[in-house]
């Protein structure tokens, strides 16, 4: 060790392979020289530790073959979004609403519509009680359709109501008792 020019503090002095101190450009070449073997050491170490592959990924060109970065079609992403976030179950159940007259036949949809779907349970309301019983005996074939045509599962059981009865009540009040009933025969 050598006592430097400023302050007096002992700093290294460089030496060179022949043991003759270094000054100048010879000494800047050897601390380059110094500095790229560490760095290769270093470098080494590195990835010994975090793997074969590096800590970076190496940007490739996908080329000719299908690759996940490609573009995909909409459809397709949409489902994958619906299949992640537990959509499905309820999707599917909006494609019996959509598709009715393709499920069920065009003369069935023409008298009924689905009016709910809760846990597998489809409501159906039917124009006329004539249609509601020809939908009870039709049930099992037209579960056997929607299984087909959305899915298995989807619909477990249907249930037939028939027509709404026409309300009577007209404005905010109302008087409790047999009401226009009992104006009728």
């Amino acid at each position: 060790m050598t006592t430097g020019e400023q302050g007096g503090a002992a700093t290294p002095a460089a030496v060179g392979s022949d043991g003759a101190e270094l000054r100048g450009s010879d000494l800047a070449r050897a601390a380059l020289a110094a500095a790229k073997e560490k760095s290769k050491t270093q470098r080494r170490s590195r990835r010994s530790v975090l793997g074969s592959g590096g800590g970076r990924r190496r940007r490739r060109w996908s080329g000719p073959g299908a690759d996940e970065r490609d573009p995909q079609p909409l459809g397709r992403l949409a489902s994958r979004i619906a299949a992640d976030r537990g959509w499905t179950d309820r999707l599917s159940g909006g494609q019996v609403f959509a598709r009715w007259t393709g499920l069920v036949g065009g003369d069935i949809a023409e008298h009924t519509k689905p009016v709910a779907l809760s846990d597998g349970e489809l409501t159906v309301q039917a124009e006329s009680t004539a249609w509601a019983t020809q939908l009870r005996l039709l049930q099992r074939q037209i579960l056997q359709r929607i299984a087909d045509g959305v899915g298995k599962g989807v619909v477990r059981k249907i249930k037939v109501q028939g027509p709404a009865a026409p309300s009577w009540r007209h404005g905010p009040r109302t008087v409790k008792g047999r009401g226009p009933r009992d104006t009728y025969g």
